[in-house]
């Protein structure tokens, strides 16, 4: 007889990042291991067209009421699952309402997350509503859980702080899929970053050290930007790509070194790494700012680089522009590391260990 589990999401299927790269991928090798899975989100594709921007306040109004009714019908089903895994959160408001009900349920509870969410980070579309959000609510959360799978060991090591059963599954890729199928025919050199406008805001650190490279090698080089808002700077050669999942993998392909800057504080020592491993997937050269789970991921001058200050990162991607033969041997180191530690295929099994375990 199949396990029943219940997925609780925001997004739907293929939407969100997030939840791609944490448990989406596995869903199919759950299935093939005894698991009847099914997902339940609240935000549909008619909602992200005003989620993220100011105002349009009814129509979140009365996604909130909607929201609110999906888990009424998802708590009325409860005790028909073994597993509820709930990503990150039942609900975007404060309320921890439905959490605590699951966890009345006959189910065992599962909570995955991977960033710091219990510090604020509003998206600037919603700065209004910061009052209606309560981070906080994540300890109670956990609280009310069986299991805690969380993406990296500093998330680990607070969540213990309110359950005894955590587990660490990093932020895994799908190397089947990110795979370089393509090389540039063409001998201009791309910089990129891909990411979401949430997390835009940490590219202006390097608008100087651009600059200054623009400056350095001319023609040579140009900066590639994935992102659902474009990233403007004038004076620099700059290419906006909205991101597109049907062509996600051809954007990714033009990057021959991918950037991740962060700044070192709460949140971003909470972040699991994921750029810089979609760039080593896809064998581009990688520079990371070393925080966080970043300083285990790259093993410096190996298989990438680590840069924290403007001069590393001036210097580091100098060296990777001018040595075309380096950006090739980082970049395929980088993907092996990828392969091994950082897979899908190299946690698909302790995945289906972790949920057969809390049932058993």
């Amino acid at each position: 007889m199949k396990r029943k589990i219940l997925f609780i999401t925001n997004h739907r299927i293929g939407r969100s990042p997030g939840q791609r790269f944490r448990f989406e991928q596995y869903l199919g090798h759950l299935e093939k291991n005894g698991f009847d899975v099914h997902v339940s989100n609240i935000i549909s594709k008619e909602d992200d067209a005003f989620l993220y921007k100011k105002g349009e306040y009814i129509k979140k109004a009365l996604l909130a009421k909607r929201a609110w009714k999906k888990r009424k019908e998802d708590l009325k089903k409860a005790n028909e699952y073994d597993i509820i895994f709930i990503f990150r959160e039942a609900l975007l408001t404060a309320s921890t309402y439905f959490e605590k009900q699951f966890a009345s349920s006959k189910a065992k509870i599962i909570f995955d997350f991977d960033d710091a969410i219990w510090l604020p980070n509003v998206s600037a579309g919603n700065k209004a509503l910061q009052l209606l959000k309560r981070p906080s609510k994540t300890d109670e959360i956990i609280a009310h859980t069986d299991m805690v799978i969380a993406g990296n060991q500093y998330l680990a090591d607070y969540a213990l702080g309110f359950c005894n059963n955590v587990k660490v599954i990093p932020t895994t890729i799908d190397t089947s899929y990110h795979i370089r199928k393509n090389r540039k025919q063409f001998d201009k050199i791309c910089i990129g970053w891909t990411g979401t406008q949430t997390t835009l805001k940490y590219l202006d650190v390097l608008k100087p050290v651009f600059h200054q490279l623009s400056e350095k090698f001319g023609d040579k080089i140009y900066f590639k930007i994935i992102c659902d808002k474009a990233w403007e700077e004038e004076g620099l050669q700059l290419k906006n790509e909205a991101w597109n999942k049907e062509q996600e993998i051809q954007q990714l392909e033009e990057i021959d070194i991918g950037v991740m800057p962060l700044v070192d504080d709460q949140w971003s020592r909470g972040k699991c790494g994921f750029k810089g491993l979609q760039y080593m997937a896809m064998e581009s050269a990688a520079i990371l700012s070393p925080v966080g789970v970043n300083t285990e991921i790259i093993e410096h001058g190996k298989n990438g680089f680590l840069a924290e200050t403007e001069s590393d990162w001036l210097e580091q991607l100098s060296r990777l522009i001018e040595n075309k033969e380096l950006r090739l041997q980082i970049g395929k180191a980088g993907r092996l590391t990828v392969e091994q530690k950082f897979s899908v295929n190299a946690y698909k099994n302790l995945y289906v260990k972790y949920l057969n375990e809390i049932i058993d």
